[in-house]
Order: structure tokens, then sequence, then C-alpha cells
């Protein structure tokens, strides 16, 4: 199992796939690549969110200690990062992301042949954290969170409570390629409203850690699974959408009170990788992982049983469509 930041060369894909891609990969490199279906080299590529990446990287351990003849190749380019430079152009087998495939990038798969097939693989607390010192601060309101976040919008702590420090914000968030920094902008900005973009945007989840850890004055966001990994080194604020305080917490994601930022998370397949023996294999262990103890460990809720059978048929179901 191999875990990158960015991919470090292009994937085997089909010839149908790569003439399918071919304006799009071109500026990528890919040409002359082929799938080997049999024998030793076989490999799966997934592209996609940091976010759901911790979920990825464990399934993939544990299906290579199981399959060491297939290697498992990850990379975390974003959820939008994912679809437009790796899955859509046809590059990648499989696509995490932390909010649902955007039309324009259903249109752009569609335009490179590639079909993809979403499935839920757990639920996210999407965590507000700020430094262990800023003890001015155990909990946030919704519109608190807009006026720090939105352009033209709050610029120091004071300016959002008059007893908070008159200090500058130092801001840490997602970057724009990422699902989290869409879901963020959507749910507690609004569709109307704009991101401001004065702030140290990084689709690696632990360079946020890092610099909320490094000043007083700090806040950032991502998913709950990278404050599991640190709950003495940073401080996860509970959020008031209305009906108080409720704090990020699996518990409180799974009961559906930790509003308005529970969110599902995905992985998409290429319904074309699916072709390759390998690939399906793998997919299935993934769902059926999705729905242990496994998605607990690193931080996120994993999946109901009811849809556990849901990802299953329709992974049954498209595998019967390109086996037909």
């Amino acid at each position: 199992m191999m875990s990158e930041d960015t991919p470090r060369r292009p994937p085997r894909v089909s010839r149908r796939r790569i003439l399918a891609a071919a304006g799009a990969a071109g500026a990528a490199g890919l040409t002359g690549c082929a799938r080997v279906m049999g024998g030793e080299d076989r490999q799966v590529n997934i592209a996609g969110s940091s976010t759901v990446f911790p979920i990825a990287e464990a399934v993939a351990s544990d299906y290579t200690q199981q399959n060491p003849t297939v290697n498992v190749a990850i990379s975390k380019t974003g959820s939008g990062g994912g679809f437009s430079n790796f899955f859509c152009p046809g590059m990648t087998d499989l696509n995490n992301a932390s909010r649902p495939i955007a039309e324009e990038e259903q249109a752009q798969c569609a335009d490179n042949g590639v079909e993809p097939i979403e499935f839920v693989v757990g639920t996210d607390a999407l965590t507000v954290v700020v430094n262990p010192e800023a003890d001015w601060v155990d909990c946030v309101t919704v519109d608190e969170l807009r006026q720090i976040w939105m352009a033209d919008g709050a610029q120091q702590w004071s300016d959002v409570r008059d007893d908070w420090p008159d200090e500058p914000f130092d801001l840490f968030g997602a970057a724009t390629v990422s699902g989290t920094f869409d879901y963020f902008k959507e749910t507690v900005i609004g569709e109307e409203g704009t991101h401001r973009n004065d702030y140290s945007a990084t689709e690696k989840d632990r360079t946020i850690v890092r610099g909320v850890q490094g000043s007083k004055y700090a806040m950032g966001y991502f998913g709950f699974a990278y404050y599991s990994e640190n709950p003495n080194s940073i401080k996860a604020l509970a959020i008031d959408n209305g009906d108080g305080c409720v704090e990020p917490s699996l518990q409180n994601a799974k009961e559906g009170r930790y509003q308005p930022l529970s969110r599902p998370l995905f992985t998409y397949v290429a319904k074309e990788s699916l072709t390759d023996p390998a690939v399906r294999d793998f997919v299935r262990f993934y769902l059926e992982k999705a729905a242990t103890d496994l998605v607990s460990e690193v931080g996120y809720v994993p999946i109901t049983e009811d849809q556990l059978q849901e990802n299953l048929d329709k992974l049954d179901a498209a595998i019967a469509e390109v086996d037909g």
C-alpha cells in the first residue's frame, strides 16, 4: 500500500479509458499506459479527499496485508482536485470525497467516458478548533463562525464579541480544491456569501493542526479524525445552531445532534474500473470495512447495516452491467 500527497506516476488504466481521456489527460503526460489485468502487477489508484483519506488508508493497509500482490496507491488531492485532475480524466479508479460530486464534475466525467458510482463510507463531525490557550471561547454560534470566515468579515476576536481579545485572527483552513472547503462555505457562510481568502489554506490537515498549535489566537477547521489525533494539543469548539452548544463527537454526529457540521463521507468508483478484478475486490472490501469499528477508530461514524446493503446492491448491479 502506498500513500502520498500527490501521485508520483500515472496509474494503469484501460486503453478505452485512455482514449476517452486523451484530451484532458494529455497535459498530465498520460500516454501509452495499459492496466495489467492479471499476474503480479495489479494496482488500485485512489485520489481525493484528505478528510476521507484516513479511512481509505486504514482499509488499504488491511487489504494489502491480505492481498500482497495488489498495490493500493492513495493520494490526498482534495475532493475537487481529485475529481477534476485525476478521476474524471480517467487516471484513477476511485475518488474519495467529503461532499457529493458537482454537476460540472459529472459533466467532465461524462465527456471522458467515466461513469462515477457513489458510495457512502462514513459520517464526519467537521470540527472547528482553537489553541488550548484560547480560554475565552468554548462554543460559537453558526452566525459567529460566518462573521469570522466570510469575506470582509471580522478581523479580530473582539469584532465578534466585545469580551474576546482585541487581537487579530490567525486562521487556518481548507484549500479551495477541498470538499471540506465547499461544505464549510455552503453550510456556514451560505451559497450567496464568499469565503475569506486571507487565511492559511492547505489540503494537508496536519498543517492546519500545527498552525493552530502554534498560535494563541488561531482558529481552524477540518474533519473530526484530525482532531481526534490531537485532543490535548488543540481545543475543539462546541457549535450552537440555535438549540444550545453541542460538542463535536462521533456520538453526536451519529445521533444527528451536531448540526450543521455533520456530513456524509463518500468514495466514488469509476464503473469502467470494475472490469478489473482487483478493483472490484478492493471496492467490496472497502464497503464492508466502512461498516466496522475501523471507521470509528480513525475518527468517523461507520455506515449502518442498511447503508452497507445499499452499497453492496449498487456495486453488484454495476458489476453485472460491466460483465454483461
